[in-house]
C-alpha cells in the first residue's frame, strides 16, 4: 500500500480567520485506506463543516494536543504556512523535527516569511509549498494554486464591493441615474479573470491590465475594456505562459501606462503575480494620493508580497481616503469550496510525493523540483534565495 507505515498529521490552522483544513474526510479516507496512520487536530475541519465524527469514520484518530500530533508524524499537511501559536506560546516550526516533512502554501519569497522558511530549513524539515507546482497538464489536478486563485478573485470583488460607498451597478431613480462604479483588475490569470466577470455580474464597468497578450484576451472575451500597458511578448511572457518579472524599465512604463485608469478606478483588484518571486509592485503611493476618496484596493497578491507599495499584509487601512485590504486567506472566508478543491489537490500532490510508505525527492520531476523549499538543512528554493539577497539580507 502506497502509504503505508507513515504517519500524516492534519493540524488545525491558526491563521486568524482561516476556516480550511488540509484535509476532509473523503482525502482522509483515500489515505488511511492506502495504509497511512492519520492524526487529525481536534476540531481541525469544524471551521469547514466537518465534524471530528466524520474524520474517526474513515479512520482518522483526533487529537487534542498539537504538539503530539507534530511529535508522531512524518508529514504535516497544512492549508497555510507556520505561524505562532499563541495557545502553545511557541512557533509552529519548534514543532516540527529533523527528517519530517512539510507541505503547504509557504510562500517563501514574500518577506514576512524569509525567517520562518530558514528556520524550517534550520530544524532540517523537508518542505514543499504548493505555490510552487507549475501549470503543467499532468499537474493539473495537484494545482491548489489554481483553485485557490478562483476562489479569492471571486471574494475580493465581493468585498471590495462591501467597502465602495456607493452601488456597483448602474442604478435609476426618481432623482437621476447613479453609475457604475469602475472595477480595474491588474493581472488577469486564474483570479483576475475570476473578479473580471464576478464585477461584470454586479454591473460594473470593468477594465483589464496584463502584460500577457493571451491573458488580456481572455479578460476581453468576459466583457473587459483593455488597458494598453505595451510591453513586448518576449519581454512580458515566460515558460508556461506565466508572466516574467520586468526590467525596471519595463515596470516604469507599466505603471505609467496604467497611471490613469488607476486615478479614475473606484475598485482595483490585484493580481499579478510571477511564479516563486516577489510581486511586482505596481501601484505606488503616488498613484494610491491619486485616487478618489472612497476608492478601494484589494490586494490578492499580498501572500508574494503585494502589488501595492502601501499594502499592509493581513491588515485593512485607509490611507489618502482610500481603502486597502490586504488580507491574507481570501479563499479562507469560503471555507467549503475551497477546502473541497484544496484537500483535493493536496492529495493528489503527496500521492505524487510518495512512494512505497517513503518521501521520493526525485529533482528531475518538475513538479517536486519547483516545490521544493527546504532540504537537508538548507533554503533551495531560487525564488526565496533571490528575494532575500535582493532585500540586501544573507541567508542563514
Amino acid at each position: 500500500m502506497q502509504f503505508k507505515g507513515l504517519t500524516i498529521g492534519i493540524p488545525k490552522e491558526i491563521m486568524h480567520g482561516e476556516l480550511r483544513v488540509a484535509a476532509t474526510p473523503e482525502t482522509v479516507g483515500k489515505m488511511t485506506a492506502a495504509g497511512a496512520r492519520v492524526l487529525v487536530e481536534k476540531d481541525a475541519g469544524k471551521g469547514s463543516y466537518f465534524e471530528d465524527d466524520a474524520y474517526r469514520k474513515v479512520g482518522a484518530e483526533i487529537v487534542s494536543d498539537v504538539e503530539e500530533l507534530y511529535e508522531a508524524a512524518d508529514i504535516i499537511l497544512k492549508v497555510k504556512e507556520p505561524l505562532f501559536n499563541s495557545q502553545k506560546n511557541k512557533h509552529e516550526v519548534e514543532m516540527m523535527h529533523a527528517g519530517q516533512t512539510l507541505i503547504t502554501f509557504l510562500h517563501p519569497a514574500a518577506p514576512a516569511n524569509h525567517e520562518m522558511v530558514q528556520r524550517l530549513a534550520a530544524k532540517g524539515v523537508t518542505s514543499f509549498t504548493l505555490d510552487g507546482i507549475p501549470r503543467i497538464s499532468r499537474a493539473q489536478a495537484m494545482d491548489a494554486l489554481t483553485s485557490m486563485s478562483t476562489v479569492a478573485g471571486y471574494k475580493s470583488v465581493l468585498m471590495a464591493a462591501d467597502m465602495l460607498p456607493k452601488f456597483m451597478p448602474l442604478i435609476g431613480t426618481a432623482v437621476g441615474v447613479i453609475q457604475p462604479a469602475v472595477v480595474l483588475v491588474i493581472g488577469t490569470g486564474v483570479a483576475g479573470l475570476q473578479a473580471v466577470a464576478t464585477a461584470k455580474r454586479l454591473g460594473a464597468v470593468v477594465y483589464a491590465v496584463d502584460i500577457r497578450p493571451d491573458a488580456i484576451e481572455q479578460a476581453k472575451s468576459l466583457g473587459a475594456k483593455v488597458v494598453d500597458v505595451g510591453v513586448p511578448p518576449e519581454i512580458a511572457v515566460g515558460e508556461g505562459g506565466y508572466a516574467k518579472s520586468l526590467p525596471e524599465e519595463w515596470l516604469l512604463k507599466e505603471r505609467e501606462a496604467i497611471s490613469e485608469a488607476v486615478s479614475k478606478a473606484d475598485i482595483i483588484i490585484l493580481t499579478a503575480l510571477i511564479p516563486g518571486k516577489l510581486a511586482p509592485v505596481l501601484i505606488t503611493e503616488e498613484m494610491v494620493k491619486s485616487m478618489k476618496p472612497g476608492s478601494v484596493i484589494v490586494d490578492v497578491a499580498i501572500d508574494q508580497g503585494g502589488n501595492c507599495a502601501l499594502t499592509a499584509a493581513g491588515e485593512r487601512k485607509q490611507v489618502y481616503g482610500v481603502w486597502i485590504d490586504g488580507t491574507k486567506n481570501i479563499p479562507g472566508m469560503v471555507p467549503v469550496s475551497s477546502t473541497w478543491m484544496f484537500a483535493h489537490n493536496i492529495y493528489n500532490y503527496i500521492a505524487c510525493l510518495v512512494k512505497e510508505g517513503k518521501v521520493v525527492i526525485n529533482m528531475d520531476d518538475a513538479i517536486i523540483a519547483s516545490s521544493l523549499v527546504t532540504k537537508d538543512g538548507k533554503l533551495v528554493h531560487t525564488g526565496a534565495l533571490e528575494a532575500i539577497k535582493k532585500m540586501g539580507s544573507e541567508v542563514k
